[in-house]
């Protein structure tokens, strides 16, 4: 989620994570619709959060109901893009009502790391290899603590890559697709190489991530 989601619109504008999506025009208007029923962005994450969950349970299942694999990494690529799709809403909806919660920055952070924990774990199952997805989740946390870590001690937000959340989530949603399509016997392949790529990856954007906020902490000084 981004970083401002729960803060006003001045507070958030140089705070934010880089989305595109964000200026698209079917973007604001869902935001629009969300603002004019007063949806709590809150709310919104809590659904983003659901969503991680359902996705990392569809991805497990498809190792445990293997006749049910393509159907089940099919709704896994589903549910992923509708967390990220709650992720872009709950900061617009929050920016747009103007309103701001004293527990922002928990519902800021914590549903997307049940999210990404719960997404990659699935995957691991579905390679075959728990080990790897719990590799690749605490990759993942890794880059996320040192974003909020800097951002607490005063450095700016650092949403760089390789491997940021966008880019975990779009492997995992390419991934994904790919297994409904091919011969069943490449599904653990696909997943394992996924799950290498992300923790390697990920593993990088956290050093560059730390070497950055450390730079800017020292530059602030």
């Amino acid at each position: 989620m981004e970083s401002s989601s729960k803060t006003t619109e001045g507070q958030a504008a140089g705070d934010r994570r880089p989305i595109a999506a964000r200026n698209l025009g079917a973007s604001a208007a869902l935001a629009d619709w969300l603002i004019r029923r007063r949806a709590s962005p809150n709310g919104i994450s809590a659904a983003g959060m659901v969503s991680g969950l359902m996705a990392g349970l569809a991805l497990a299942g498809t190792w445990w109901w293997p006749d049910a694999a393509r159907a089940l990494f099919l709704a896994a690529a589903v549910f992923i893009q509708l967390r990220l799709l709650a992720n872009l809403m709950d900061g617009m909806v929050a920016i747009g009502r103007g309103v701001a919660s004293p527990v922002g920055e928990l519902w800021n952070e914590v549903p997307d790391r049940v999210s990404d924990t719960a997404t990659l774990l699935g995957l691991g199952i579905a390679a075959g290899s728990p080990a790897w997805g719990l590799a690749a989740a605490l990759a993942a946390m890794a880059t996320a603590y040192i974003r909020a870590t800097g951002k607490s001690a005063g450095a700016p937000s650092d949403f760089r890559g390789p491997m940021a959340k966008q880019q975990r989530m779009a492997l995992v949603t390419l991934v994904a697709i790919l297994c409904v399509f091919v011969p069943r016997g490449w599904h653990p392949e696909l997943a394992l190489w996924a799950l290498v790529a992300i923790t390697a990856l990920a593993a990088l954007t956290a050093l560059r991530r730390l070497h950055g906020t450390a730079h800017a902490l020292r530059t602030r000084a």
